[in-house]
């Protein structure tokens, strides 16, 4: 039976009532069975989602982030997102040392302790973007969304061939923050944007050499146009440099906002990049970002769901009901105002083909929950 917990999406700002997503608690949630996804990886994303969310200065700074979010009413607190955090570790460490299956994978023990909370898609939005949208595939996909489902998609990082140095076929370079914003705070630079490098070109103008010819910012590593576009968009480069993998993060943009209508290699957001230890989700500075697993880290809303949100979709699965959970834990430019759409980190991938042999189950919608821990 479902009880009406929230209609409209963000009930604290008077410029969101347009929006037609519903946060409905359920109090039996048809989940079929489980995916035997890691835990071991669910609560490393927990943990390191829970330290960000918990880091004193960053709940001063990072208010966008660090909230219960704007779409629910004050029974969703932050301190019950910690909590449910909390418990997944506690429950994967006791099963653990008991030496049993997890009961993370049982779906009777998962709907006896926490609360569900159905989420229906903001249909106005996505037939929105869809008749703006010049894409074909994009715009059947939106309009397409179910009125109980979320739109479901995948990013991956994207395994990819790189050079130290400059070649015909490596012509593009992933630069670091120019050298005129080199040692200076995102605050500080947003202080004098209109003096910085940063903020001056479009994705377009740096393919046509503008940062090189006047050497204006630190090449990291050198790829082709085509893989630069691929890892702009998915935001994360695993790269394959000299045989050896080094990983890439994004760090700051242009700030041109991403247009959801347009096709990657028609974006002018450009990020700089920074070299990082492994895959990296949200995070306001480079050395914050939170540390993701593949699997069990959802991209999404983090401004008006906030961050930390454990959630579970749903979908049919070899003529079976299947459910998986994951953290959202991480976010871009395409989810802002968008309450449609999720996208799941999968793996790391050299092209569609292997990308596909890999994830063709994978739905394109999926029932979908917000989870909490019950009080």
């Amino acid at each position: 039976m479902l009880k009406f917990f929230a209609t409209a999406l963000c009930l604290f700002s008077a410029s969101c009532f347009a929006s037609s997503a519903k946060f409905v608690l359920e109090a039996n949630p048809q989940l079929g069975q489980m995916q035997l996804q890691k835990t071991s990886d669910l609560c490393y994303v927990a943990e390191n989602t829970h330290k960000y969310l918990s880091d004193p200065q960053l709940s001063q700074t990072d208010k966008q982030a660090i909230q219960a979010g704007k779409v629910f009413d004050k029974s969703i607190t932050l301190d019950r997102v910690k909590q449910t955090l909390t418990f997944l570790c506690k429950v994967y460490r006791e099963d653990v040392r008991a030496n049993r299956q997890s009961r993370l994978h049982d779906s009777d023990f998962v709907k006896q302790h926490f609360d569900f909370y159905r989420w229906s898609p903001d249909k106005l939005k996505a037939d929105s973007i869809a008749d703006n949208s010049s894409n074909e595939v994009k715009q059947r996909l939106l309009k397409q969304i179910p009125e109980e489902k979320l739109f479901i998609t995948k990013y991956y990082t994207k395994r990819l061939q790189a050079s130290t140095v400059k070649t015909a076929q490596h012509n593009q370079a992933l630069y670091a923050l120019p050298f005129d914003e080199q040692g200076m705070t995102k605050e500080q630079a947003l202080e004098k944007k209109n003096l910085l490098t940063r903020f001056k070109y479009t994705r377009q103008d740096i393919i046509n050499g503008a940062l090189d010819k006047q050497n204006l910012a630190k090449p990291l590593v050198w790829l082709s146009e085509d893989a630069l576009h691929d890892v702009l968009l998915q935001g994360t480069g695993v790269l394959d440099v000299d045989g050896k993998i080094r990983y890439f993060n994004v760090h700051r943009n242009n700030g041109i906002s991403y247009d959801y209508a347009l096709g990657k290699t028609e974006q002018k957001r450009y990020w700089y990049f920074a070299e990082v230890p492994g895959i990296m989700g949200y995070g306001e500075k480079i050395e914050q970002k939170i540390a993701v697993r593949p699997h069990v880290t959802f991209a999404g809303n983090v401004n008006d769901l906030g961050l930390g949100k454990l959630i579970m979709i749903s979908y049919p699965l070899n003529q079976q009901q299947t459910s998986q959970l994951a953290i959202l834990a991480d976010t871009g430019g395409a989810f802002d105002n968008n309450l449609f759409q999720l996208d799941l980190l999968v793996d790391s991938y050299f092209g569609w083909q292997d990308y596909h042999a890999a994830n063709k189950h994978l739905p394109d919608y999926a029932n979908a929950w917000i989870m909490l821990l019950k009080q």
